[in-house]
Order: C-alpha cells, then structure tokens, then sequence
C-alpha cells in the first residue's frame, strides 16, 4: 500500500487559506465555499464518489462544542443522498505537511453519483450544522473530493483504521503515470478491506492537492502493514513526478448515530 511518505519531507510554509483569514468571513463569505460541492455530473454504477473534509478546531474550543460538532456532523449520516458518513478525531498525523496543517479532524462522507453529493451539500440539515456547530469553532478546512473507479458505494465498517494519503502533481507532469502506481499500490495493500484513489475534482477547496489516496484496515495495528519492498518501489517511481508536501494520516471510522440523533 502506498502511504506516500515521500523522504526528506522539508516543512511547507503554511498559507492561510483564502476564506479562513478572519473568524468573521470563516462564518460568512466561507459558508458557501465550504458547502458548495463541484458541478454535478453522472457516474456510473460501479464508481464511488469519496468526499473528505478536514478541520483545524481552536485549541481553545470547549470540549462540549467539540463533542456536539462531531456528533450532528455524524447525524448527517441519517441524509438520504449519504452512502457512508464518518466524522472524529484524527488519530495520527504521518507526515511532515500533515502536522504542519495541524488538522485535528476528520470527515468522509461517501455518495452514488457527483448528484447526490451536491444534494448532501445543499442540504439545510447539513448546512445547519456547518453553520451553527463547524464554522464558530474552526480555524481551517479544507476539501478533497475524488472518483473511484470501480469502487461500489456503501459504508466502511466502523472501527476501520484507514490510511488517508492527498499528493500534489508537479506541474507538466503525467497524471496517467501517478495514477498506475496508485493502481499497483493497491495490490500491494495485503490485509485491505478497502482501497480507493482518485483525482481531487474539487480543486478550489484542496490547497493544491490533486490527488487522494485511501485503504482501510479492520484494525488499527494492520496500518503498519503498509510498510514492505514493493510499497518502497512505487515510493520511489513516484517521488519524481510529486511535490514534496505529501499529507499522510490516520483515523478510525466512526459508527454513526441512530437517526433519532439528527439534526
């Protein structure tokens, strides 16, 4: 399985993103980036539409804001457009960027079509809480949104420990060439329940992240499967043709709330 932890991973000096400047455009102007999803276009059956979203809370926040934030995001998962919802805390940051960013959570969500995205996007439930519960209490966000390819919509089980990796592309490079070692590199996943990669078609919301990059374990201890020859192999194929600002972490997926919980 390719983590991409691309070494030396040099620090990148963080620039606030656009619409995270102040506290008070986080609560306005932003809404509509945050919640807006990318222009809706069909895909076919046997593909999964992967949406993740990754927040930087305060370290300030009270904890209650913290809890009732994840739990209404994981209520969300009650939203008929949603094929899977989990939301929490980052277990590990991986990498040199990762930890630079400093994300202290995690949602991914999972759709049929780019459609039902856009709906779970615009839906009041879901912009209700983005507005009353994530936006008063983060300092960053961003978005990464990928088509995978053969991947059949449905839930991860939860408890799943999952390797989440986002990688730059260098400008002229190959895309088709990056995407052939992610497609090796999920041969090389033994142990995996699940593995899913794809070009980020959200790029406004990603700070420059192009591609994304998941596999998920049933136990966290499996994530250090992830280390062996043939995964050093395709490290090394793709180092060339990658920004050294490689964004690798953990998470456990959540089990979401009975429907009840919903907001």
């Amino acid at each position: 399985m390719l983590s991409l932890n691309l070494k030396p991973l040099h620090s990148v000096r963080f620039r606030p993103h656009p619409f995270l400047v102040k506290p008070q455009s986080l609560r306005s102007s932003s809404t509509s980036v945050l919640l807006s999803a990318s222009a809706a276009m069909s895909t076919s059956s046997s593909s999964t539409i992967e949406h993740f979203v990754l927040f930087r809370l305060r370290p300030s926040t009270d904890p209650s804001k913290v809890d009732t934030m994840i739990s209404s995001l994981r209520a969300l998962a009650s939203l008929p457009s949603v094929s899977h919802l989990s939301a929490g805390p980052i277990l590990r940051l991986r990498s040199a960027a990762a930890s630079e960013l400093a994300f202290t959570h995690l949602l991914h969500s999972r759709y049929e079509s780019k459609e039902k995205l856009s709906e779970y996007a615009n839906d009041p439930a879901h912009v209700k809480v983005v507005k009353e519960c994530v936006l008063p209490i983060a300092d960053d966000i961003m978005a990464v949104d990928w088509v995978a390819e053969g991947v059949v919509p449905g839930p991860i089980a939860p408890g799943s420990a999952i390797r989440l990796t986002f990688a730059k592309l260098k400008e002229g490079s190959d895309a088709t060439e990056l995407t052939s070692a992610l497609a090796s590199a999920k041969d090389a996943a033994e142990g995996a329940t699940l593995v899913s990669y794809g070009e980020n078609f959200s790029p406004a919301r990603a700070k420059g992240y192009s591609f994304g990059l998941l596999a998920a374990f049933p136990k966290v201890d499996d994530l250090e499967k992830l280390k062996g020859g043939h995964v050093e192999a395709i490290k090394e194929k793709v180092k060339p043709i990658l920004e050294e600002s490689v964004l690798v972490l953990d998470f456990v997926a959540s089990e979401s709330p009975p429907s009840s919980a919903h907001l």
